[in-house]
């Protein structure tokens, strides 16, 4: 779905490519090796998959929680942007203006993921408090997740964090708050699968 370009929510629940499955690999081959406390994904399809092979090297249960899921597009899942904007001009219009307080049609705003995925994390630091905790979760969700962590305008999502598929993104929270270690690094995948097209 990431290759066509179309909106692609919690309302439609594609299984990854084979590229994906390789990209899922790659990472687990090059993480592996960590002392992992505990994985968490999302329990759409394409995040379980994608956690699997780490978490099956390191003997690890993966812990599904809904706050991880991706944005709630609504009426546009599976839909391209044009043909949006042809569809719902105004509400498009509005939501590319500020996701933060407009809800794509029948969907939710950046605001209430925020709220949800940040919901998860406090879960996570409250049950981990030491150790590296992988999470799995989708485009929109990290990069919301990403700005609410370091005090960026959620409503700027879009346009702050990049997030290509199969990459990581670590946090690190210390004395002073949550620390970008890294943001969207796909040095795990080699040059074929970094090449791929998609977004």
């Amino acid at each position: 779905m990431s290759r066509e370009n179309v909106f692609c929510g919690r309302g439609l629940d594609p299984a990854l490519t084979d590229e994906g499955e390789a990209m899922a690999e790659a990472f687990a081959g090059a993480y592996a090796g960590m002392q992992w406390a505990a994985v968490y994904a999302s329990p759409l399809v394409r995040a379980v998959q994608t956690a699997t092979p780490l978490a099956s090297r390191c003997g690890l249960p993966i812990m599904l929680r809904e706050g991880l899921a991706e944005l709630d597009y609504g009426d546009w899942d599976g839909r391209s942007a044009e043909d949006v904007d042809r569809a719902h001009h105004d509400e498009y219009v509005r939501w590319s203006s500020d996701p933060a307080w407009n809800a794509p049609t029948g969907g939710e705003t950046a605001t209430a993921l925020a709220h949800r995925v940040t919901s998860v994390i406090e879960e996570i630091r409250a049950r981990h408090a030491g150790g590296d905790v992988l999470v799995v979760s989708h485009k929109a969700s990290i990069r919301v997740l990403l700005c609410a962590l370091l005090g960026v305008d959620v409503g700027r999502f879009r346009y702050r964090f990049g997030c290509p598929v199969g990459s990581v993104s670590i946090i690190e929270f210390g004395a002073h708050g949550p620390l970008a270690a890294a943001v969207a690094d796909r040095s795990h995948l080699d040059a074929r699968l970094r090449g791929l097209p998609g977004t």
